[in-house]
């Protein structure tokens, strides 16, 4: 057992040096601004870049912005002074009176940063000991230096070191979490990561692998993936890599995985989602099937007493009757593999009456027709909706509407990208609604990660495809 072990102010003497060392990684930011509830972009280090391969984020707009950004991540420094006093030297026991520190330069994230504390003074007869305490980067630079004056302990204390618990507290709902609950009794899934080549992509496929989701192949420049992991502080100890020269080399790699039995999804890293999209829908080598592909949203929005599951939000742009057909029975595959045993789907337009003036009310007519002949199955359908008609049972009421989907829909069905995509981030960005979402009717399950995505999002959406990878393998994917 790992035990910690004070030094009394009788042991004590000048020059008495503890050290420590730690690389920052993007995640120690996260946790940091969440600590001292300091979201600033600039702190946290995430930056404003879009999706799709933009780039990682945006330079500091100013010498102000990126002072600040060097004070905020000096900061994430100097908690590992107190770390070493309380824990080190002098030790359990030890009282802080005070400390004073200043940020001679920024910390780099991917940068390893030693923390040193050094007995400069010890007043026996008060108990007090002051050290001089400093931050040094890999060039063996100080970034942060200061002061701490402490209260050393009077007696001897040694006792067990304190561990952070094994699983990290998750930032998904309740839903969410009993979705993953779910997922890890289910063995891991092997998952082609394409071009995992920054910390976001990689960081999150190792965080998925930790939670038991996958089991990740990463695919893509070895020395790129290397570096990305160096930068990061992660560990690729273990994993097995894919060496593919580029980013299109690695989609069609990660595609010929599939093929070879070697991975059962894939998962989206840093390159545009159509470079990963020309490999799936390649008519020959690639994951083609009867149906289209599609992208399902999952929300599990504050206040709802359900998830929430938008489409297509991501893929088709203006799909017509056929694509949205396949559209709805992806999304009700979706819904049915992760237990809702009779999803309700809302065809959405402006109003809930059908108009010649507006397409898609035809179109969500034409669909409503379709389940009842049987060419779509499973699930209820309902359409056209406005969305307040969807999801709101006062709504409903208020209008006289008589249906067993108004008012509880799981599924909401968007006539086109451009207004799904605006309801998904809309639920995400003023709901505060988790998010997570996986791309189906390709042969595996595909997880579109975005750069916005957090880390617990890339989680979910990995259990997404899990559940989805082992419902469907005792049920064959079926155009109607």
């Amino acid at each position: 057992m790992d035990m910690i072990e004070n030094r009394t102010i009788d042991e004590l003497s000048v020059g008495d040096v503890a050290e420590s060392e730690r690389v920052l990684t993007r995640q120690d930011l996260a946790l940091f601004a969440t600590a001292s509830a300091d979201v600033n972009p600039l702190d946290v280090g995430t930056g404003t870049g879009g999706e799709d391969g933009d780039t990682a984020g945006a330079e500091p707009a100013d010498d102000t912005d990126e002072l600040q950004q060097g004070i905020a991540q000096g900061m994430w420094a100097g908690t590992f002074l107190s770390a070493i006093l309380m824990n080190k030297l002098p030790g359990p026991g030890t009282r802080h009176l005070g400390q004073t520190l200043r940020f001679h330069q920024p910390v780099q994230i991917g940068e390893k940063i030693r923390t040193r504390v050094t007995v400069a003074a010890v007043d026996a007869s008060s108990g007090t000991v002051r050290l001089d305490c400093e931050c040094l980067n890999d060039a063996g630079e100080t970034v942060v230096w200061g002061v701490a004056e402490v209260r050393a302990p009077a007696e001897k204390i040694r006792r067990p070191r304190a561990s952070l618990p094994a699983r990290r507290k998750s930032a998904h709902g309740v839903r969410f979490a009993a979705l993953v609950d779910r997922a890890r009794e289910l063995d891991p899934l092997v998952t082609a990561i394409v071009h995992p080549c920054d910390d976001l992509s990689l960081g999150g496929a190792l965080a998925a692998r930790d939670e038991g989701m996958i089991t990740p192949v990463l695919v893509g420049p070895v020395a790129k993936i290397e570096a990305a992991a160096k930068a990061a502080g992660l560990d690729l100890t273990g994993l097995e890599i894919v060496d593919a020269p580029h980013s299109h080399a690695a989609a069609e790699a990660a595609v010929a995985l599939v093929h070879e039995g070697r991975a059962g999804a894939l998962m989206k890293g840093k390159l545009h989602t159509d470079e990963l999209l020309m490999a799936v829908l390649d008519k020959s080598r690639g994951l083609r099937t009867e149906r289209r592909l599609s992208h399902v949203f999952a929300l599990d929005v504050p206040g709802q007493d359900r998830t929430l599951f938008v489409t297509d939000a991501a893929i088709n742009i203006s799909p017509d009757l056929d694509a949205l057909a396949d559209i709805v029975r992806n999304a009700i595959d979706m819904t049915i593999a992760i237990g809702v045993d009779v999803p309700k789907v809302a065809l959405l337009s402006a109003v809930e009456t059908v108009t010649g003036k507006l397409p898609s009310t035809l179109l969500a007519a034409a669909i409503c027709k379709m389940h009842d002949r049987g060419q779509i199955i499973g699930g209820k359908i309902d359409g056209p909706l406005a969305f307040d008609n969807a999801i709101s049972p006062a709504a409903v009421a208020a209008k006289g509407i008589i249906s067993d989907v108004a008012g509880h829909a799981d599924i909401l069905v968007t006539p086109n990208l451009e207004s799904g995509n605006m309801i998904a981030k809309q639920l995400i960005h003023l709901a505060g609604a988790s998010s997570a979402g996986i791309a189906l009717g390709a042969r595996v399950p595909i997880m579109l990660t975005s750069r916005s995505d957090t880390v617990d999002a890339r989680i979910v959406s990995a259990a997404l495809a899990k559940v989805f990878y082992h419902w469907r393998r005792q049920r064959p994917l079926e155009a109607g």
